[in-house]
């Protein structure tokens, strides 16, 4: 049992177990959405709202849960953040009006904005830098992506052979176990600051600015991409944003987010990488998932199976992917990884409505993964290494808050210009403005992954690494030994 207990790898596997229920909700509700909306009578304006509440006070109150975890402690708020969560996901579960079920929603975003980078602190915290946190990191790529596939396939499961509350009843014994394993398994981890106070307008601003944000992006198709209400909103997002900063900057004697952090390289270009990358995967997701039931009629389960080669693949590149940035380095694969996920995303921007998947979509879903598992992990190493160890958990919140806002915000971006496209594309017949709708997405989402290459190519800095590394060394020894023996004779 001690043994156990000292073991980082059965400390991480505890973390990812927690990490990985709170992307799989991501996810998980997407399939099962027309069920919902049928049984609860949600309107067509107010279903998006199972998906969108959880993302916006998800990702709207990481930086604050992340801050938390460094003065209040990691474990505990992993544990406060799990009870939360448990609590919230049996009540969407019995959940019998929308609005119970999008408060309820909105309750379980919260609580997992203060489990996600208490995790991922505690990873951080436990690796010290070097291979074995490539490594760690590698396998919590595949958690956190595979997740919201896995919840695809789920999802499908659960809503088809029993009911779509079992996509949220199934977290409740997870939940428990948890709640009994985090205090025996995890370490006690002592405040880093001897301050304890919160920064509240730094939260209440950011929080809002990043709220408004997705709002505004998920109402445009509705109220139109340039309406003065959509415009107003942004406006105001962007004004609580440059007052954020400022308070950051000036005002807070203990910033929510000090602003040093970004004077580190790796991490301003990672955190920029991270909002297009993980916002393609969340909108390429939700896209195929439409395609595949309207278009070609496929069942929740078949939706599911349809992409599973994603996960598995996912699976072998995070095993792979920690040796290969170890040897060569970052940039690489930064700039190799976001081309594969264009190239998967070029070949689906030619679906038409009598398309197949297995010409038509396998291909890219068996590109994509690739892609995506040569990208995430050196990411997620880029915004982690360098940094001060009591800025762990504001580094993790920090690009959670990127991974779960980019998903947001390019759901939000893609889904709406789908919906726009198809709005006005009639001529083509319902099931052709449809299809339409979402090649034009696909061709969006590629633009996202342009932008991403143009970042790892000019902003992140290769870090010295690899073999390269002890064949220097080596070779500045025998120099200092050559030298000395010329001075002994």
């Amino acid at each position: 049992m001690d043994r156990i207990k000292q073991s980082k790898w059965f400390t991480f596997v505890v973390v990812a177990i927690a990490q990985f229920i709170v992307v799989l909700d991501s996810a998980i509700t997407n399939v099962a959405l027309p069920t919902i909306k049928q049984q609860l009578h949600f309107s067509d304006s107010t279903i998006q709202w199972v998906v969108t509440a959880y993302a916006l006070t998800f990702g709207g109150f990481l930086l604050l849960g992340g801050r938390a975890a460094d003065l209040f402690g990691r474990r505990r708020m992993l544990l406060y953040g799990m009870a939360g969560f448990t609590l919230f996901s049996f009540l969407i579960g019995v959940s019998h009006t929308p609005l119970l079920l999008i408060v309820f929603r909105a309750l379980q975003g919260l609580s997992a904005a203060f489990m996600s980078p208490a995790a991922l602190s505690i990873v951080i915290s436990t690796f010290d830098e070097g291979p074995k946190r490539n490594q760690a990191l590698g396998y919590w790529t595949l958690v956190s992506t595979a997740g919201a596939a896995v919840g695809l396939l789920l999802g499908g499961v659960l809503t088809q052979l029993l009911n779509w509350r079992w996509n949220f009843f199934v977290n409740v014994p997870v939940g428990l176990f948890m709640l009994a394993v985090i205090p025996r398994f995890i370490p006690k981890h002592a405040r880093e600051d001897k301050y304890t106070g919160l920064d509240l307008p730094g939260a209440t601003l950011i929080t809002s600015s990043l709220m408004l944000q997705v709002f505004a992006f998920s109402q445009a198709e509705s109220w139109g991409w340039l309406s003065g209400r959509i415009l107003g909103i942004l406006a105001v997002a962007v004004m609580l944003l440059i007052a954020f900063l400022v308070n950051e900057g000036r005002i807070a004697k203990h910033p929510l987010m000090p602003l040093s952090i970004f004077k580190i390289r790796n991490v301003t270009g990672a955190n920029m990488m991270m909002a297009p990358m993980y916002g393609t995967m969340l909108g390429l997701f939700f896209v195929i998932t439409l395609y595949l039931q309207q278009i070609l009629h496929f069942t929740p389960i078949e939706t599911g199976l349809a992409f599973l080669p994603f996960p598995i693949i996912l699976g072998i590149m995070a095993t792979r992917i920690p040796k290969l940035v170890a040897r060569y380095g970052y940039k690489r694969w930064l700039v190799v990884g976001p081309g594969l996920v264009a190239a998967g995303l070029l070949w689906m921007s030619h679906l038409t409505p009598t398309s197949h998947y297995w010409p038509d979509l396998l291909p890219a879903i068996l590109v994509i993964p690739v892609g995506v598992g040569m990208t995430f992990m050196p990411i997620i190493a880029a915004a982690t290494s360098g940094v001060p160890r009591g800025e762990a958990g504001l580094a993790s919140g920090l690009i959670s808050t990127s991974q779960q806002m980019g998903g947001a915000l390019g759901l939000a971006i893609l889904s709406g210009i789908a919906a726009s496209v198809t709005a006005s594309s009639g001529y083509l017949g319902v099931r052709g403005a449809l299809v339409h709708g979402f090649d034009i997405a696909m061709l969006v989402a590629i633009a996202f992954m342009v932008f991403t290459i143009l970042l790892a190519v000019f902003v992140i800095k290769q870090k010295s690494t690899g073999p390269k590394g002890p064949e220097v060394m080596q070779e500045k020894a025998q120099k200092r030994q050559v030298l000395q023996q010329v001075r002994e004779t």
